[in-house]
C-alpha cells in the first residue's frame, strides 16, 4: 500500500548536504517527492512510496548525513499524487 507524507526536519540540517542526502536515500528506496530548505533553517518535503519504504526513509532522514544533527522530525499524512517519477531537490 502506498502512502504520502509531509516531513519537517529540525536541527543542524542546512549547509551539511542534507537535501542531496535525502534525494539519494529516497532514490535507493524508490520513494518519490521533493525537499527544500526553509527560511527558518529546517528542511521540509513530501515523500511517497510503499509503507515499508516510507518507514525506512523516515528512519534514514531522522539520522541524516554525517555532519547533520537532527533534533526533531515531524511528519503528517498527505494525499497520494499521480504522475510523480522521482525525488527532487527544490531551491
Amino acid at each position: 500500500m502506498s502512502q504520502r507524507i509531509y516531513f519537517l526536519v529540525h536541527g543542524q540540517v542546512q549547509g551539511v548536504n542534507f537535501r542531496n542526502f535525502t534525494q539519494r536515500e529516497a532514490s535507493k528506496l524508490s520513494v518519490t517527492g521533493w525537499c527544500r530548505n526553509t527560511e527558518n533553517e529546517k528542511v521540509e518535503g513530501e515523500a511517497q512510496g510503499s509503507s515499508d519504504a516510507i518507514k525506512e526513509f523516515l528512519k534514514v532522514i531522522d539520522e541524516g548525513p554525517r555532519h547533520a544533527k537532527v533534533v526533531k522530525l515531524d511528519k503528517e499524512d498527505r494525499g497520494l499524487l499521480d504522475g510523480e517519477s522521482q525525488f527532487e531537490v527544490r531551491r
